[in-house]
Order: structure tokens, then C-alpha cells, then sequence
């Protein structure tokens, strides 16, 4: 037996999922009211996530548990307080500090896993001997790598027009980056339409109980 609370959270679920998809007819009230609540619930959600999850297990626990010992927390907490001081104009520029270190930072540490993931890893798997390996399914596998990391790289070469070896090679490469960008599409697409599944079988199944 389903308690009231239960029953009420399906409805607002279900309700909350037509004002969304209402949309797809054309923009009206219900879809607004929705986004707009859609954005406040998760604008708080992630801020309580954000004290009971992180501030305070990594900052003011330990703060308080030994305030001179962990004196180099206090460094992120400044800096914290003066990105929130980005709201009030009058010191709207202290926020620019914390900022610029964070922008940084990130950068610094995606390119250095990037440069890892992307650049060294595919440079090396063009460097191995396909012939090497008795597994036939590997190294046609590895050939494919090699080949299209050539050709990709011969398709974005724009320092001598793409006629006779080099056009053929671009256009090759062509092919491997229109397969490479169609199967990322596919995959994506593939993950919304789960998403999908999952919110017609609530729908008709939670909700309307026509499923089983």
C-alpha cells in the first residue's frame, strides 16, 4: 500500500514531467513553472550538498578541531569568502583573485591529463607493431589506430593544399573523424533515450499503473 506522501511525490514527479515535455508543443506557463522550480531545487540542493559535503568535513571540522594546527585551511576559506563577495558590487573585484587561481588551476591540471589520455597514450599506440601480436582482432584493431591517427592529423595539416597524396590521406582522415564524431552522437543519443525509458515506465507504470 503506497502512504500518502509516496503518492503525492509520484504525482509531482509525473505532473512536473508533462509541464516539461508540454514544450515540445510550444512555450507556455506550465513548462516556466517548471524550469524555474527544476533550477531553484537544484540551485539548493547543490548549496546544502555543498556545506554538509565538503565545507564542513574539509574545513570548519577541522578548523575547529585544531585551529593553529591547521592554519593553511584558512587559506581556502579566505579565499572562498572573497568569491563570495562577487555579489556585492562595491567589492566585486576581490572575487577576481580566487578566480583566476581556480581558472588556472583547472586548466593546469585537464592539460596535464589531457596531455596524458589524448596526446601521449594515442602517440603511443601509433608507435606499437601491429604485426607483433598473434591476436588477428587486435592488430587489425591497432592498424585502424594507427591509420586514422595519421590521416586525422593529414586532414588538419593546412600548410600545403590537401591535392594528390595529401588530399587523399585528408580525406581519409575525413572519414575516420565523421565516424569518430557520429558514434560520440550515437552514444549521447543512446543515453537520452534510456532517459526516456526510464521516465515512460514512472509514467506508466508508477503513475498510471497500465505497467508492470
Amino acid at each position: 500500500m503506497i502512504n500518502l506522501w509516496t503518492s503525492v511525490g509520484i504525482w509531482l514527479g509525473a505532473l512536473s514531467t508533462l509541464a516539461i515535455w508540454s514544450f515540445l508543443y510550444k512555450d507556455n506557463p506550465f513548462y516556466k513553472i517548471a524550469e524555474q522550480i527544476f533550477v531553484g531545487v537544484s540551485a539548493a540542493y547543490w548549496l546544502v550538498y555543498t556545506i554538509y559535503n565538503i565545507l564542513i568535513p574539509n574545513l570548519f571540522s577541522k578548523l575547529i578541531a585544531d585551529p593553529k594546527g591547521n592554519w593553511v585551511y584558512y587559506i581556502p576559506g579566505v579565499l572562498g569568502l572573497m568569491m563570495v563577495l562577487r555579489v556585492i558590487p562595491k567589492f566585486e573585484k576581490a572575487s577576481f583573485y580566487p578566480l583566476s587561481l581556480l581558472i588556472g588551476t583547472t586548466a593546469g591540471i585537464s592539460l596535464l591529463r589531457f596531455l596524458k589520455s589524448d596526446v601521449l597514450a594515442q602517440t603511443t599506440a601509433t608507435m606499437l607493431n601491429p604485426f607483433a601480436n598473434a591476436n588477428i582482432a587486435v592488430m587489425i584493431g591497432q592498424i585502424i589506430i594507427i591509420i586514422g591517427t595519421i590521416t586525422g592529423l593529414i586532414y588538419f595539416y593546412f600548410s600545403k593544399k590537401h591535392q594528390g597524396f595529401v588530399g587523399v590521406n585528408a580525406r581519409i582522415g575525413i572519414i575516420f573523424l565523421m565516424i569518430s564524431f557520429g558514434a560520440s552522437f550515437g552514444y549521447t543519443v543512446m543515453a537520452r533515450i534510456s532517459l526516456l525509458i526510464g521516465r515512460l515506465q514512472f509514467l506508466f507504470g508508477d503513475w498510471l499503473h497500465l505497467i508492470k
